[in-house]
């Protein structure tokens, strides 16, 4: 047995003596409370039962506060006020407020619209019932008198279905009902209640992170953020594997930069939490994607999580590498040395949350303004969902809108049928000589709606599974790009000598194509084929991922060759971010037109390889063609970051 597996029994025991307030942990020397964050803030969540147990309890809140401010620079809390049918009255929020205040830290309120006893799967408030609107109405007043902002945490939604819902809603569909209930509510029970006990009061509504339900669930993507004055983002991805969300953890950065296209300037930080995260880099990854994404703040939900012990489990395969979350250097730097060993403590969630922070806080400075394959997808609109993460997580920077996007070449997946006007925008882009990149899917949803003037390829009901794929189009040119396990691909029918694979699988010797290519005005015309289980994508050989990337891309100041589940952050001035979200070392090559690249985090400097140029068939013909590429190999540790500058 080793030594990491002895702790886990006695760290257990030590977990539950932290929440109660019974344990040692170890203290921060005197005078060396962590310091303030240069790129962000950081802000915590106190739900309600916390706020009972302090007020009841002023001595665990005391030290609970001070173990977790002696190992975590915490700017601001947020003191709940409702979840659950739990509800704290003015002395108790203002007990609490008031310690905090003393403690030099900024405070807000925060409410969660949850039915009572009912959140083991959740149900929020009936907006129809008398007494539910009410309970909002009075805890909105209670948090303004209180505070001069308050946060309503993202179960503010409404998923009920009672006799009453069913009555109201009448002949609607149910995300209309919804959405224009809680608009309504909004408006009516929380800001109006709110202004009347406090004018200068702030409302912010945070978002989660399931935004492709949004609609069907009130929340109201296109006017909520108009009638709030800020939102915050849902940046919880935890481990895709187990959950049920189909989440992927490059949503972490690409939901905030969504939001901040939604409301720009006014997304006030990114929201995470230790959930279902079964090892910590995840939850370190999480943290790191949100501050990539350029969000000025950052919210731990909540208080009690970072009193709990941060162990080492499921690690095993690169705990011994030099990972960017490096648990023996964290337990070095805020405990002593690894747990077990003499004079070592145990670390707390708050020191992992530290370490992690403090390690994107080197680099986040010197990153500009994000930039990515410009995504359309339209407000109250599903399909393909979570496509655009999942382009991330093979390389492909993704930066979504909610309009139509300004720029060269636009990516859009099935979700953008939900804009009626959607073949004329892709006829009027491509005749003004830029390039529109669709799904299958979206192909599948338009091709009867007028498309036809644009393109004669189809989506088939057919289906084959390749194995082997090929690049280049012309007289069987092309070169070999690797071998798969068999994905199923939908087969896509075009017309020989007017659309062009440019991509293409074999499923038992016959073609499949992968990447279309038409021409259209002045423009270029590209359709992907998405595979029937999406998450099939990373089981691309990596050449076929490189082909994609130079293909969707040929816009950005550098790309990414190498496996899946590696993503590429890229910055308006010329700075860049590789993080890997494999459990092993990867080895991939960044390419660009820079001669010289400067790591980040550790000041070293390499000069590029010179990339041959690409043969005619091979080259996607909008790319820059004539500029002289350069490439860089980068071995990316698993579960890290690499942060780079173009230049010396």
């Amino acid at each position: 047995m080793t030594l990491r597996r002895q702790w886990l029994i006695p760290a257990a025991l030590l977990m539950l003596a932290a929440l109660t307030g019974a344990s040692q942990p170890c203290q921060a020397a005197p005078g060396s409370a962590p310091q303030p964050f240069h790129s962000f803030k950081v802000t915590v969540y106190i739900p309600v039962q916390v706020v009972e147990h302090m007020a009841h309890d002023p001595a665990w809140m005391r030290s609970s506060w001070h173990t977790i401010s002696s190992r975590l620079h915490v700017d601001q809390v947020f003191i709940e006020d409702y979840r659950s049918g739990l509800s704290a009255d003015d002395a108790t929020i203002e007990q609490v407020k008031q310690f905090f205040v003393s403690q030099g830290v900024a405070v807000a309120g925060g409410m969660a619209m949850l039915g009572a006893g009912r959140s083991a799967q959740f149900q929020t408030l009936d907006y129809t019932v008398s007494a539910d609107r009410d309970l909002a109405s009075r805890m909105s007043a209670l948090l303004a008198r209180h505070f001069d902002t308050f946060v309503l945490d993202d179960l503010y939604f409404f998923n009920t279905k009672s006799d009453s819902d069913i009555a109201a809603k009448g002949k609607q569909s149910w995300a209309q009902f919804r959405m224009r209930t809680m608009d309504e509510v909004s408006r009516d029970l929380i800001l109006k209640p709110a202004k009347a006990a406090n004018p200068n009061v702030k409302v912010i509504i945070k978002f989660p992170n399931f935004y492709p339900s949004f609609q069907e669930m009130g929340f109201d993507l296109k006017n909520e953020p108009k009638i709030f004055p800020e939102i915050w983002t849902g940046d919880e991805t935890r481990y895709a594997a187990t959950t049920d969300q189909q989440l992927r953890p490059y949503e972490s950065y690409e939901i905030f930069r969504y939001f901040e296209n939604i409301a720009p300037g006014r997304n006030g930080g990114g929201w995470v939490d230790p959930i279902a995260m079964q090892y910590l880099d995840r939850y370190a990854g999480q943290l790191w994607d949100t501050i990539l994404a350029k969000a000025p703040a950052i919210n731990l939900f909540e208080y009690s999580d970072l009193l709990r012990i941060a162990d080492s489990r499921n690690r095993d395969a690169w705990e011994r590498l030099p990972t960017t979350f490096n648990y023996f250097d964290m337990a070095r730097q805020c405990c002593g040395g690894f747990p077990g060993t003499p004079g070592a403590s145990y670390p707390l969630l708050a020191d992992a949350v530290e370490y992690a922070l403090r390690k994107v806080d080197a680099a986040a400075g010197s990153l500009g303004e994000p930039m990515g394959l410009a995504t359309y997808r339209p407000y109250d609109s599903t399909g393909e969902d979570f496509l655009p993460e999942t382009a991330g997580m093979v390389g492909i920077p993704v930066e979504m809108y909610p309009q139509w996007p300004h720029a060269k070449s636009v990516f859009l997946t099935q979700a953008s049928a939900a804009d009626p006007n959607i073949v004329p925008e892709i006829e009027r882009h491509l005749r003004g000589g830029d390039n529109v990149i669709i799904t299958s899917g979206l192909l599948r949803a338009i091709q009867d709606k007028g498309f036809g003037q644009v393109t004669d390829m189809r989506v088939t009901h057919d289906v084959a599974a390749a194995t082997e794929y090929f690049e280049g189009f012309g007289f069987g040119g092309g070169t070999a790009l690797g071998r798969s396990k068999p994905i199923l691909f939908p087969l896509i029918h075009f017309y020989t000598n007017e659309e062009w694979a440019v991509l293409r699988g074999v499923a038992n010797q016959g073609g499949v194509p992968l990447l279309l290519m038409d021409h259209y005005g002045k423009g270029e015309l590209y359709v992907l084929a998405v595979p029937e289980e999406m998450n099939d994508l990373y089981s691309l050989p990596a050449p076929v991922l490189d082909a994609l990337r130079r293909y969707l891309t040929p816009d950005l100041p550098v790309r990414l060759e190498g496996p899946a589940q590696v993503s590429l952050f890229a910055y308006g001035n010329g700075t860049f971010v590789v993080e890997s979200y494999l459990d092993h070392p990867a080895a991939v090559r960044v390419v660009g037109g820079f001669a010289h690249l400067t790591n980040l985090t550790t000041g070293a400097g390499s000069d590029g390889e010179p990339v041959p140029v690409l043969p005619g068939f091979l080259a996607p013909p909008s790319a820059m063609a004539a500029r002289q590429q350069y490439g860089y190999e980068v071995r990316v540790e698993p579960h890290s970051f690499v942060a780079f500058r173009e230049g010396r």
